[in-house]
């Protein structure tokens, strides 16, 4: 393809001096545009963003193309070929979430150094997409920071049925710090001034095609209204505007939770709505009445049955317009 380039990135080495390696798309327009960078398979088991980028690769003509996309399909391959979220703990015991430890650092840990290599493509973008891929229990969404226009316009564009904000730093809850959200690819994106998004494409381990179509689209939609692309957007969903608060119902116990409502994801619900049930399996004693805490939008309900004390088993979004 005229216009497109394949490069292979050492990323890192592992201990036995094996290169860690992954592939960098560019697509050169022949006019002068924006830059944008996207990237896939943070966490390998997310591989909606993956195949997303490969229908991209097949859609996009660079002659028609305004400026300089830079695409990596699997920024993580340690958790990609292991179909994981994180890394054994021997490979990096210190850093074992790639998406903690942005922008990087080419002296630090593994993860630190892989981050730090793809940091030097990112950098350059004046706008960034990082494609994620929540669980089945999960409505697809796009995240941006709250408080960041330029972000938002960015998730706007792109689209989904719902559009989450996110405060960080001293505007959030004290979670936000204990989960170091503070070293995600967006968040430290955002805080260098390029607008980021996350969008999250439902499903994971498996290719899900809503999730991809939705995905693609608004990965397009991103092109058109950084002007890379001539098109303005199209719809993409219905979006709601919320806010992700971190909160969550979780199980007060280890149990069997049944789901008892009607209730689907991205409906409206209202404090108090009743969910179902988290039973002990052995004496059939009821250990929680789950019920939603708050207004809002339902994003997330587990449809796994068996869980353990603390685990999630609902999450709404507060709804801002």
């Amino acid at each position: 393809m005229a216009g497109h380039t394949a490069e292979r990135v050492t990323l890192a080495r592992l201990p036995s001096g094996v290169a860690l390696e992954t592939t960098v798309h560019t697509y050169e327009g022949e006019e002068n545009g924006p830059t944008l960078y996207v990237q896939a398979a943070q966490h390998g088991r997310e591989i909606n963003g993956t195949e997303v980028l490969r229908r991209f690769h097949e859609e996009i003509d660079p002659a028609a193309l305004a400026g300089r996309i830079v695409a990596v399909p699997v920024a993580d391959p340690l958790t990609f070929d292991r179909v994981s979220y994180t890394t054994p703990e021997r490979i990096d015991s210190v850093n074992p979430n790639m998406n903690r430890v942005w922008p990087g650092d080419d002296e630090g840990t593994l993860h630190e150094r892989m981050a730090a290599t793809l940091w030097e493509y990112a950098s350059d973008a004046d706008a960034i997409v990082d494609l994620h891929t929540g669980s089945p229990d999960m409505l697809t969404h796009v995240v941006f920071m709250e408080g960041d226009r330029a972000s938002r316009e960015l998730a706007e564009a792109f689209g989904t049925d719902l559009l989450l904000s996110e405060e960080a730093g001293d505007d959030a809850s004290a979670e936000w710090e204990e989960r170091n959200f503070g070293g995600k690819f967006r968040v430290a994106a955002t805080r260098e001034g390029i607008p980021s998004i996350t969008p999250e494409l439902a499903h994971n381990k498996e290719v899900v095609e809503d999730a991809v179509e939705t995905g693609l689209e608004g990965l397009l939609n991103v092109c058109r209204h950084l002007g890379a692309l001539a098109e303005t957007p199209v719809d993409n969903g219905d979006p709601a505007l919320a806010r992700n608060h971190l909160g969550r119902v979780d199980a007060t116990d280890s149990g069997l939770f049944v789901v008892e409502s009607g209730h689907e994801l991205g409906d409206r619900v209202e404090a108090g709505d009743r969910v179902g049930t988290l039973y002990d399996p052995a004496t059939y004693e009821v250990l929680q009445e789950v019920e939603t805490d708050r207004d809002g939008v339902l994003y997330a309900l587990t449809r796994e049955s068996t869980v353990c004390g603390g685990g999630t088993l609902l999450s709404v979004a507060l709804l801002r317009e």
